[in-house]
């Protein structure tokens, strides 16, 4: 299974908020910390907030927090939250739908292949994920640029 990029950015995002202690980096700060695009970083920004994951302050002094909800939150649900629930492959394909699909046992096969991925890292938190080495890492990423 390959992570959309989305996903991808979503986690570091709240792994970088979650070691930026008392400082509240922009997203033009973190988009630039984690070298991508500004725009991309804003949207999964804005989808973040939308979870309750991060607030967001405009202005002087303003910047990035992780929200209490945020400093808990199970790596498996912001992975599905931003990978959606839909199947790993598209059995019923558009205009070609599979000709097995009636009696394919595949499909049952991969979505509980899906389930096992995303049960494994439900246990996980943004802060499991930050622990050494992870966190003093991504100190020293935001204290680089």
């Amino acid at each position: 299974m390959r992570l959309l990029r989305s996903t991808d950015l979503a986690l570091r995002v709240l792994m970088r908020l979650a070691v930026a202690g008392e400082s509240s980096p922009t997203t033009r700060e973190v988009a630039a910390d984690m070298d991508v695009p500004y725009t991309h970083a804003a949207k999964v920004v804005a989808e973040l907030r939308h979870q309750g994951l991060v607030d967001a302050r405009r202005g002087r002094g303003g910047g990035l927090s992780l929200s209490a909800k945020g400093r808990t939150a199970s790596v498996g649900g912001v992975v599905r939250a931003f990978e959606g629930d839909g199947d790993v492959v598209d059995c019923e394909g558009g205009a070609s739908p599979c000709p097995l699909n009636s009696a394919c046992r595949l499909r049952g096969a991969l979505r509980r292949a899906q389930e096992a991925f995303y049960a494994s890292l439900d246990p996980l938190t943004v802060a499991d994920m930050v622990a050494a080495p992870t966190g003093p890492l991504l100190l020293e990423i935001g204290r680089a640029s």
